[in-house]
C-alpha cells in the first residue's frame, strides 16, 4: 500500500525552503474568454508564474457535457490556447496543455468514481440545475465533477482558484481525496481554494445582478478579451448604474455601479471601489475611467494574439510540449493510486 505522497511533493528536510505551491486553473473551452475570466483566473494565474508552480489546463472533455457542436469546440479550444499565451503564460514556467491530449485524467477519473457516491455527484447545484426537467441530460454532466477532481489530483496541486460557483466542486475534490487516503494509504495532496481579493465575480454591464459569461446569449454586457477598444468603450458607456446623482459603493442597493468600480479597483492595485467612489464626481467620469483602464489592460494582449493565431505550428509545438511534460507527472499519480487501490 502506498504510504506517502509522490517523492516530488515530499516536506523539504529541516531548515530547506519549502518547496513552491502548486497552483491548477482549468479553462473551459465553451466561448470567448471575457473580463470576469480575466480578472478573477486569468490575471491572478498569470502573477502566480512569480511564486507559485502554475498548470493551466484547457478542460475540453468538460465541454461534452452538453449538446455541442464538434468543429466549434475545435476552433474554440485553438483560439483559447492562443488567447491564454497572449495574456501571458510563459510555458518555461508554467505547464500548459489539453486536457484531452492526457489521458491519465479518463484513467484517474474512473479510480475516482469507485472513491464517490452516487449521492455526493448528484447533489452538485449545476447538475441539479441543468438535469430538472431534462430527460435527455448526459451522464457526463453528473460525473464530470469527479473529472474536476480527477484533473486536480492528477498533479497534486496544493491550490486551486475558485469562483463561488465552483467551490462545492472543489469540496467534492477534497472530500474525494481524503476519503481515498483514509481508505488505501495518503495517495494524493488535498487542495485548498483561493479566490481573488477584487473583482471576483464579474457582473454583466447589461444586467449587474448576473454575472458576466462567455456564453452569454447576448452580448451587449460582456466585455471579451478581444473585444476592438471601440466595441469596449460601447459597452461601458451602456452598462446600467441607478439613477442616484452620485457615485457610492453599495453593492446591495447599486449593483451596477459597484460593478464597474470593483473593475476599476482590480485593474488598478492597491485601490478600494469605496475609495476609488470617493474620488469620482459622476457615473460618466466612473465609466471613462473604467473604460481607459479596460482598454489599456487588453491592448497589449489583442496585439500578442494576432501574432499567435496566425502560427498555428507554433501552437501545436506548445500543445504537444505540454502534453508531453503533463503525461509524465501524470503517469506517476496514475500508478500510484492503481497500486494504492490494488490494481496491480
Amino acid at each position: 500500500m502506498i504510504t506517502s505522497v509522490s517523492p516530488d511533493r515530499l516536506a523539504p528536510p529541516p531548515g530547506a525552503r519549502p518547496p513552491t505551491a502548486r497552483r491548477l486553473s482549468g479553462f473551459k473551452p465553451t466561448g470567448r474568454l471575457q473580463l470576469g475570466n480575466y480578472l478573477g483566473a486569468v490575471r491572478p494565474m498569470i502573477e502566480s508564474q512569480r511564486d507559485h508552480e502554475p498548470i493551466v489546463m484547457i478542460v475540453n472533455l468538460h465541454a461534452l457535457t452538453v449538446q455541442h457542436d464538434p468543429a466549434r469546440l475545435r476552433d474554440h479550444t485553438t483560439r483559447m490556447l492562443a488567447t491564454l499565451l497572449a495574456a501571458g503564460v510563459d510555458t518555461n514556467r508554467t505547464l500548459c496543455y489539453l486536457q484531452s491530449d492526457v489521458p491519465e485524467h479518463a484513467e484517474l477519473h474512473y479510480l475516482l468514481e469507485c472513491a464517490t457516491g452516487y449521492g455526493e455527484a448528484a447533489r452538485m447545484i449545476q447538475f441539479k440545475e441543468k438535469s430538472r426537467g431534462n430527460a435527455a441530460v448526459r451522464l457526463s454532466l453528473l460525473t464530470y465533477p469527479v473529472l474536476m477532481a480527477a484533473d486536480i489530483l492528477l498533479h497534486d496541486a496544493d491550490e486551486v482558484p475558485v469562483g463561488e460557483d465552483q467551490t462545492q466542486h472543489l469540496e467534492l475534490a477534497r472530500d474525494v481525496a481524503n476519503r481515498f487516503n483514509t481508505r488505501y494509504g495518503h495517495t494524493f495532496v488535498v487542495p485548498r481554494g483561493v479566490t481573488p481579493s477584487v473583482a471576483a465575480r464579474v457582473m454583466d454591464l447589461a444586467d449587474p445582478i448576473s454575472k458576466m459569461g462567455k456564453t452569454a446569449t447576448h452580448d451587449g454586457g460582456v466585455i471579451f478579451l478581444l473585444d476592438p477598444p471601440d466595441t469596449i468603450a460601447r459597452k461601458i458607456a451602456r452598462a446600467v448604474t441607478d439613477p442616484a446623482p452620485d457615485v457610492a459603493y453599495d453593492p446591495d442597493r447599486r449593483p451596477g455601479a459597484a460593478n464597474l468600480l470593483e473593475i476599476l479597483a482590480a485593474l488598478r492595485p492597491g485601490s478600494t471601489p469605496a475609495g476609488l467612489a470617493a474620488g469620482l464626481g459622476s457615473y460618466r467620469h466612473l465609466k471613462d475611467e473604467v473604460t481607459e483602464a479596460v482598454v489599456e489592460a487588453l491592448r497589449p494582449l489583442r496585439a500578442r494574439y494576432d501574432a499567435l493565431i496566425a502560427d498555428r505550428g507554433h501552437l501545436d509545438h506548445v500543445r504537444r510540449a505540454g502534453a508531453a511534460r503533463a503525461r509524465e507527472r501524470a503517469a506517476r499519480t496514475v500508478a500510484r493510486a492503481k497500486d494504492a487501490i490494488g490494481i496491480p
